[in-house]
């Protein structure tokens, strides 16, 4: 008999005498409705409505956190639909399917086995466990229920609550996606602005995208002035569809200024191809300084991750491109590379700038002291490695004794996996319900109090750091 596929109704709470409250406390939040103000999935989702493609498309080959565990065990990128840099795939839906299925031990306490769980569970309605021998139920029970219209995107948005969802855009983008969305549903989808391809240097093809900056901001890019004013007014485009925030994914958080004329000399070298290590980060940090000034003028809240080896493996880039999982978290200093744009900043009234990180020690050693005391930071919900049940558990007792939780964002679920996102909200709500429970009863938290705050990191702490 197939294992029967059951999550418990107390997964992630805590045990002991802690467990009741949390159960009251969790119970108070899990229907509230979801905002999802940093993610990454596709505006053409919603924008098309089209039925999803096949579960290998839908849950696996997008999935990083899926197939790096399956690259990590000697599975072959190919076998799981990986496209290669020349559009082709050597592998069909079914087959990466059941190379996924024949794999699901690898997930044992993975937070990628509890988001699956419940999504084939409370989402597809699948009542036994992924194996080999239960691959093609599974591909065939899932197919089925994709093809039904509830199972649209757009009709999703209602069936998991979502009352705001953004997507993650280049300064490039055109937009086109979100123009369709918002004439259909108003106020529902908004675009983010991601300026990274742009603002580094030495990225392949920078000076194409430089040009069709330009012509997106109908705007000459030709010099470091023209590129400030074409990234203003890509700002002012995304703000009038909706945005609410910019996203920056550097490698440093180091964010120094440039004079005028150093920063034109290197935007005029990289124009021609001249371009050096050192030039490319000085250049990097003197954009984050200057989208901090940008957004203390135009009111986008600023999100900066940094902290990641991106690309780690030079074959796999070669073959099938970047972003595809192999990327690698670094130890990341913040206190001093962060001090310039928050000796500039950090009082300003209208700059919020979130900070994210992957490297867990600095948590208590500089962003919950950065947020402790600066009024504009806020510090991001653990993210990536890290949005886990163990990492936010520890997010929280690193933090609280001197952010406290007002200091932080709310929860977001960063994902790629639109299916995933009401099992990223409700864990996040289950490890909070269980931290204020285990403050309770310790006496060092009215009831009421937990209750309350609760509430505030399940939904109203994001409202009020991206939306007010």
């Amino acid at each position: 008999m197939p294992k029967a596929l059951q999550p418990h109704p107390d997964r992630a709470l805590p045990a002991g005498e802690a467990r009741e409250l949390a159960r009251r406390i969790h119970a108070s939040t899990k229907d509230l409705p979801l905002l999802c103000l940093h993610g990454h999935v596709d505006a053409n989702l919603f924008a098309s409505d089209e039925p999803f493609g096949d579960p290998a498309e839908l849950l696996v080959v997008p999935d990083h956190y899926v197939t790096r565990m399956l690259i990590s065990q000697g599975v072959s990128p190919d076998r799981l639909g990986l496209p290669r840099r020349d559009g082709t795939t050597t592998a069909e839906p079914r087959e990466i399917w059941r190379e996924f299925c024949s794999h699901w031990h690898l997930f044992a306490g993975t937070p990628s086995r509890y988001w699956l769980e419940h999504e084939f569970a409370e989402v597809l309605g699948l009542t036994v466990h992924p194996s080999a021998e239960t691959a093609d139920l599974l591909y065939d029970e899932i197919a089925a229920r994709l093809a039904q219209p509830e199972f649209r995107p757009r009709a999703l948005l209602d069936t998991f609550n979502i009352e705001l969802l953004s997507t993650t855009d280049a300064a490039t983008d055109d937009l086109a996606p979100h123009a369709k969305i918002a004439a259909d549903l108003p106020g529902r989808i908004v675009p983010t602005l991601r300026p990274d391809a742009v603002v580094h240097i030495d990225r392949p093809g920078w000076s194409d995208l430089i040009a069709l900056l330009g012509e997106r901001a109908g705007t000459d890019t030709t010099s470091y002035a023209g590129y400030l004013d074409a990234l203003k007014q890509r700002r002012q485009t995304f703000i009038a569809a909706g945005a609410r925030a910019t996203d920056h994914g550097h490698f440093s958080a180091a964010a120094t200024p440039l004079s005028d004329a150093e920063a034109e000399r290197i935007y005029a070298d990289a124009l021609h191809g001249r371009t050096t290590p050192e030039d490319a980060a000085a250049f990097a940090g003197n954009m984050l300084f200057q989208m901090a000034a940008m957004s203390a003028e135009d009111g986008l809240v600023m999100q900066l991750h940094p902290g990641v080896l991106r690309d780690h493996h030079p074959g796999i880039h070669a073959t099938y491109g970047p972003d595809q999982g192999h990327d690698i978290p670094v130890a990341t200093e913040f206190t001093q590379s962060l001090r310039p744009v928050l000796e500039r900043f950090g009082h300003a009234e209208g700059f919020r700038m979130v900070l994210f990180t992957v490297d867990e020690t600095a948590y208590s050693r500089e962003l919950a002291p950065l947020a402790g005391v600066y009024p504009s930071v806020r510090l991001g919900a653990p993210w990536w490695f890290l949005d886990s049940p163990d990492g936010m558990r520890r997010f929280r007792e690193l933090v609280t004794e001197t952010a406290g939780f007002y200091n932080t964002s709310g929860f977001v679920d960063d994902t790629r996996a639109f299916l995933s996102i009401p099992a990223r909200h409700d864990l996040a709500r289950r490890i909070d319900a269980g931290y204020l429970a285990s403050l309770v009863v310790q006496h060092r938290l009215d009831e009421d109090d937990a209750f309350q705050v609760a509430q505030d990191l399940a939904y109203n702490l994001a409202r009020t750091t991206y939306l007010s």
